[in-house]
């Protein structure tokens, strides 16, 4: 294995998935650039969980992923999960919410608001190192989305 395979702190643990820290503290970083990173970070976890399930056909897979990754979608799941949020993580949600950013013209402004600050909270937990938080939080979303579009 190379240095670049697995990166480790100074006890010797693995750090991260990638040997690339963040340039300042996660609670320093912009809400538009912790989006950014937020919206890749619940990507990948989108695609993950669809890959877990039986239909791995092409068209089924962006269909599904589209319906948890777009503004709509990313709004609602917020909206599942915000009364499960601690104060930092809620400050976190108002900064995105808040941020200044373009609105596509497709997208509702409300919505697309909204899905800022989820991605900027995903993107917060992941920087933060909070895992386990993270992947609660995804997987109570993704879970609770799955079982209303079931009904």
């Amino acid at each position: 294995m190379s240095e670049m395979d697995i990166h480790l702190n100074e006890q010797g643990e693995r750090d991260w998935l990638f040997p690339y820290s963040p340039s300042r503290r996660p609670e320093l970083i912009p809400p538009i650039a912790l989006a950014y990173i937020g919206d890749a970070v619940y990507e990948v976890a989108v695609r993950q969980y669809l890959l877990s399930k039986p239909n791995l056909r092409p068209h089924h897979l962006h269909q599904k992923a589209t319906s948890f990754v777009s503004a709509k979608g990313q709004s609602r799941i917020l909206s599942l999960i915000e009364s499960m949020l601690d104060d930092q993580e809620q400050d976190v949600v108002r900064q995105g919410r808040n941020a200044k950013s373009s609105v596509p013209k497709n997208a509702d402004v409300q919505q697309y608001r909204h899905a800022t600050a989820f991605e900027c909270l995903v993107g917060y937990l992941y920087l933060s190192k909070r895992e386990a938080r993270l992947r609660e939080l995804i997987d109570l979303g993704i879970t609770q989305m799955q079982q209303e579009n079931n009904n």
